[in-house]
């Protein structure tokens, strides 16, 4: 299992160092350097210090580089064998290769069933949590900590969609367990989000926009102080909260401290791809349309499932909302030709944010189930269940 320390090899030649230079600056041998960088070993503690003047960063900004390891090569190697057969053994290679399983699992998520996911992230939450439990190195344990936080979080989001967001309580307690290990890993970034998704289920679960607005608003606040991106997103949710309770004025008022957020956006806010002006339309096309204001989220809705082509899960949940704008203002040849393109991406993801809107809306066009279209549609309804 081939590794490298990349974000340490950028930092050198950001410095303007070659690995002889450096070495010979350090003392040391370049093979020295090329081990470190490939992450076979670490600098001693005497070295640290003088490593850290060459670099130009600080002990702290050091070490987050030396924990920062990439796995370039994602077959499950000897090391990660081992590790599992004497836990006690595991090591940062062995996280790297977590991170890097993890970072698969949450690529695939929108463009792959959950019920496809569900098999792979279980294994691999099972295989952290065990080597979590038993390694010896403590700071091992707290980087196991953080991908746990990851895994759990991954776990809550598929086995809610599984189960067509009728479970609350298993989702709930994935997430938790993500908050908890967040707190051990002293990861901010990933409490804010398993809070977050916590609020999910809040809202669109239990049906309870005052629970999911409150724990918004806590995502909001841990997530203030690091992350603009996760900040706005959260605020996003506070602002659904408010709108299904009908308070246009706090919805609003929501939605606009989401916006000012793209104004803190910085480069080294991890959470900033998730954070987008789709996302941002997305949830304010979604409060219009809870405050009963459909001509308001048609226009927006329309533009962001266009927008969402490539994210089939987030795209559903846009259609389905649009397809409820347009039955609730009468456009009912738009509304039937929009929920087949809500079904098709449905069929195609099993999302079930999208499914669950896909059935609201079949329920809202019982009206005319008499006539030959809406027939179609509640066949096609039939088939997903």
């Amino acid at each position: 299992m081939a590794a490298k320390r990349m974000g340490l090899v950028r930092r050198r030649k950001a410095a303007g160092h070659t690995q002889e230079n450096l070495a010979e600056f350090l003392g040391v041998e370049r093979s020295t350097v090329g081990r470190w960088e490939s992450a076979e070993t670490e600098p001693q503690a005497w070295l640290r210090p003088k490593l850290a003047r060459a670099l130009k960063v600080s002990n702290e900004e050091l070490q987050a580089l030396l924990d920062d390891i990439t796995v370039t090569d994602a077959q499950l190697g000897e090391r990660m064998t081992y590790a599992l057969e004497n836990p006690a053994s595991a090591d940062l290679m062995v996280v790297a290769y977590l991170h890097e399983q993890l970072r698969k699992l949450d690529e695939s998520y929108d463009q792959e069933a959950s019920t496809a996911l569900l098999g792979r992230a279980g294994q691999l939450h099972g295989q952290v949590r065990f080597l979590r439990k038993n390694v010896a190195n403590p700071r091992v344990r707290r980087a196991l900590y953080e991908v746990e936080a990851d895994s759990a979080t991954i776990m809550g989001q598929l086995v809610w969609d599984v189960s067509q967001r009728r479970d609350h309580h298993a989702p709930v307690q994935y997430f938790k367990e993500a908050v908890s290990a967040a707190r051990h890993a002293r990861d901010p970034s990933m409490e804010a989000y398993a809070t977050l998704r916590m609020s999910f289920v809040a809202l669109y679960g239990e049906k309870n926009p005052v629970r999911g607005a409150a724990l918004a608003e806590q995502a909001a606040d841990v997530a203030q102080a690091i992350s603009p991106a996760l900040t706005g997103l959260s605020l996003l949710h506070v602002a659904e909260g408010h709108a299904m309770t009908g308070a246009l004025s706090e919805c609003e008022a929501a939605l606009k401290k989401a916006d000012a957020q793209f104004d803190r956006a910085h480069p080294d806010d991890l959470a900033a791809p998730f954070y987008t002006v789709n996302e941002y339309n997305r949830l304010a096309g979604s409060c219009y349309l809870f405050l009963d204001l459909p001509e308001r989220a048609e226009p927006i809705l329309r533009m962001t499932s266009r927008a969402l082509a490539s994210k089939k899960k987030s795209q559903a949940i846009a259609l389905g909302n649009l397809t409820l704008a347009l039955i609730r203002q009468g456009k009912l040849d738009e509304a039937a030709s929009v929920m087949h393109r809500t079904i098709d991406a449905v069929e195609l993801t099993r999302g079930g944010g999208g499914l669950n809107l896909a059935f609201s809306a079949g329920r809202e066009l019982r009206q005319w189930r008499s006539e030959p279209w809406a027939q179609e549609i509640n066949d096609r309804l039939l088939a997903l269940m």
